[in-house]
């Protein structure tokens, strides 16, 4: 079962105009209970190897670890809802709770929600 946390490798193809396609890493970021029900999409957040320094909030980074073999870049402003057979391998990592608290931070400015 998927978690909220969780990077994932997720066929992201195919991508439009701004969109990040091909088969990338994506966080987990939808809420646990709609996962537990087997919602039949889950809200991701992708990431990227091209790293921008002091980017925050639309950007914040992951540091290599477990499955993830570079350090990322979460793309915040490119939240979005895929279906859930688009997550093609994982857990890659779990996220620590201190960057899971900056992501919710991120998102809040990113979306307006004060």
């Amino acid at each position: 079962m998927r978690e909220r946390g969780e990077i994932w490798l997720a066929n992201l193809n195919p991508g439009r105009g701004t969109e990040p396609g091909k088969t990338r890493p994506v966080l987990i970021v939808q809420c646990q209970t709609l996962l537990e029900v087997d919602h039949p999409s889950t809200l991701v957040v992708p990431l990227t190897t091209r790293l921008i320094d002091d980017a925050a909030p639309l950007r914040l980074r992951v540091l290599a670890g477990g499955d993830l073999a570079q350090d990322s870049d979460l793309l915040l402003d490119q939240l979005r809802a895929i279906d859930n057979n688009r997550l093609v391998k994982g857990p890659l990592l779990r996220c620590t709770e201190a960057l899971l608290g900056q992501v919710d931070q991120a998102l809040r400015e990113v979306l307006d929600l004060g």
